[in-house]
């Protein structure tokens, strides 16, 4: 453990880091903007790392849920373990996140340490790592185009189509699925399970907000498109 603890401290260090230099580089700009861009560029790398990790490097998380961490899932892992340190101690500090945010940063942090000190279901976990952060990118994405002003324009359009796109089919549908390989594997240790299954909730709870965030934007759009049918 000693090792692993060490690369967990030297990842929340190396991001403490690099929030720090685009604090000094972006002194004209907010915290909130240099924290964003930590958290843009941790969801490219992590979701090409576990992506790799889940495709092609293996094991199958369906089919090998509880099996022994590899080397690669573990500094996946454990560089993942210090961003979310890094961002839920920013988080708290600041004061910017609602509670179920908070609550999703903790139960990541607490499922890592978990799996890197149980050796071993780093399979499946990597894998909802995966799901959760590769509609990550397109979530800072949308904020920086809010900042710039450029969000309402067809890109802004197409950001969102794809986060809410991706969110539904990757982190709720095929998260489902993972969750349940997880649950009826017997190899996973029942906590595990039991938080696999709470971060599951967590992930419903984002999807109502999206689905409220859909429902306002249908709602704007209805009045406009009924002016446009009136004066055609």
């Amino acid at each position: 453990m000693v090792p692993i603890a060490l690369e967990v401290t030297c990842s929340f260090v190396a991001w403490l880091c690099l929030y720090s230099c685009l604090c000094r580089w972006n002194r004209q700009r907010s915290c909130k903007w240099s924290c964003r861009l930590v958290t843009l560029l941790h969801g490219l790398i992590v979701t090409c790392l576990s992506g790799y990790v889940m495709f092609l490097d293996g094991p199958w998380p369906l089919t090998h849920a509880g099996s022994p961490n590899t080397p690669l899932q573990i500094h996946v892992l454990s560089l993942t373990l210090g961003y979310f340190i890094f961002d839920l101690g920013w988080c708290l500090y600041f004061q910017t996140e609602g509670d179920l945010m908070l609550l999703h940063h903790t139960l990541s942090i607490c499922g890592m340490i978990l799996v890197l000190g149980l050796g071993k279901s780093a399979t499946e976990v990597n894998a909802v790592v995966f799901v959760s952060e590769i509609t990550n990118p397109l979530l800072q994405t949308r904020w920086f185009l809010r900042e710039m002003g450029s969000y309402h324009t067809a890109l802004g359009k197409l950001v969102d189509f794809l986060f809410v796109l991706l969110f539904l089919v990757l982190r709720i549908g095929v998260g489902a699925w993972i969750m349940y390989g997880m649950v009826t594997s017997p190899e996973p240790n029942w906590l595990l399970k039991a938080g696999g299954l709470a971060m599951y909730v967590v992930s419903l709870g984002f999807m109502v907000e999206i689905c409220r965030f859909v429902r306002r934007k249908l709602w704007k759009k209805a009045p406009s498109l009924q002016a446009q049918s009136l004066q055609e």
